[in-house]
């Protein structure tokens, strides 16, 4: 089987999901109710009533959904002012980011540095140099700086080498958002710049302002959002890109024709209509992120300052046995790979599951 298969994805290491909770609690020998989940950055309010509605009421299981999303473009375009025609759906980001690679990148056959560039600036998604491999493209990293901004002068230089670049604002897992400034200097590179406001409807600092705003520089600008996060429908898995109509006829042209499900497109809808919900858990997240910030420098920790629903939490030499300490007590966060193993990422959760975070690192400091 090994000579059938693809030779620059036969040392390809997988991806590495979230565990699910029930998993989990069985391997821990603990209650599933027990376990307070830190580690996947949803939404602990869960959907809105409105989406939940929506979807008890939906009958038409034995009908194909509509390929083309219509009325969640429609939807959207209302509630972003953007025509439907700039709008494609895509099953949650990675689903979005794997249709922009498939529409961009060119794999070439010979020596790695022969195919086409994507620039990579970790510490950030790891879906973004995974689904450039399976694309068939060249990874180039662009580390970010120490304080984690990006090296735009860096990003710059590797530019010519190079299609496209995927950024995250607010970015996962340090939190920090791109700037305006910082995105006009990425759009005057000539490459693809990839915007993925995944996290958007958390970041409340004064400046703070979507790539969606950047109307003049669009040619090549494309903006990913999803419904996974802030409205609480991760596992419907829908997203959404808005691109010049170009570049959205070329990803129409590479998606699976019924890659959004109908109890997907119906919640999405729902959830739209329902802004004072988001507007609840967002008001909280904000609350509570900076509780506990407060609260875990002043247990020692180094926490890097957010603009999203979580927060990065330097634990330094201790990272992974505080994080093995967590999970015997039923707290999940989610450990970062190198260079940043020193760092536990913690999102926000209900004021009770935080304060129950805190008293078990009380216990352990």
């Amino acid at each position: 089987m090994r000579s059938m298969i693809r030779p620059d994805l036969l040392d390809l290491p997988g991806y590495t999901p979230i565990t699910p909770t029930d998993v989990l609690a069985e391997r821990l020998g603990i209650r599933p109710e027990d376990v307070i989940k830190l580690d996947g950055n949803e939404n602990p309010f869960g959907p809105s009533p409105k989406a939940l509605a929506a979807i008890a009421g939906e009958r038409a299981y034995h009908i194909y959904p509509d390929p083309d999303q219509h009325r969640v473009r429609e939807a959207l375009s209302r509630f972003l002012e953007v025509e439907p025609e700039r709008i494609v759906c895509g099953l949650g980001s990675d689903d979005l980011i794997d249709l922009i690679l498939r529409a961009v990148v060119l794999p070439a056959a010979g020596s790695p540095g022969s195919r086409d560039g994507v620039v990579n600036c970790p510490p950030t998604f790891g879906m973004y140099p995974f689904s450039t491999e399976i694309a068939g493209g060249r990874v180039i990293d662009v580390p970010r700086q120490e304080s984690f901004a990006l090296d735009v002068a860096g990003i710059e230089k590797a530019a010519p080498g190079a299609k496209l670049i995927f950024v995250a604002s607010p970015n996962n897992p340090t939190g920090n958002r791109l700037s305006p400034a910082e995105l006009e200097r990425l759009l005057a590179t000539g490459l693809i710049v990839v915007v993925d406001e995944a996290y958007i409807d958390f970041a409340d600092a004064p400046d703070a302002a979507s790539a969606l705003t950047m109307r003049s520089l669009r040619e090549r600008l494309v903006v990913l959002r999803t419904f996974s996060k802030a409205y609480g429908l991760a596992a419907l898995r829908v997203g959404y890109a808005v691109a010049p109509r170009g570049m959205v006829d070329y990803l129409n042209r590479v998606r699976a024709p019924f890659n959004v499900n109908g109890l997907a497109q119906v919640a999405a809808r729902a959830a739209l209509e329902d802004g004072a919900y988001v507007a609840k858990y967002v008001a909280m997240n904000r609350v509570e992120r900076t509780r506990l910030s407060a609260e875990l420098e002043a247990l020692g920790y180094r926490v890097a300052p957010s603009q999203a629903n979580f927060v990065l939490v330097e634990a330094k030499q201790l990272a992974r046995e505080l994080y093995d300490r967590l999970l015997r007590r039923g707290v999940i966060v989610r450990p970062m790979p190198p260079p940043i193993d020193a760092f536990l990422r913690i999102t926000i959760g209900l004021p009770e599951e935080n304060d129950r975070l805190l008293a078990v690192l009380r216990e352990t400091t």
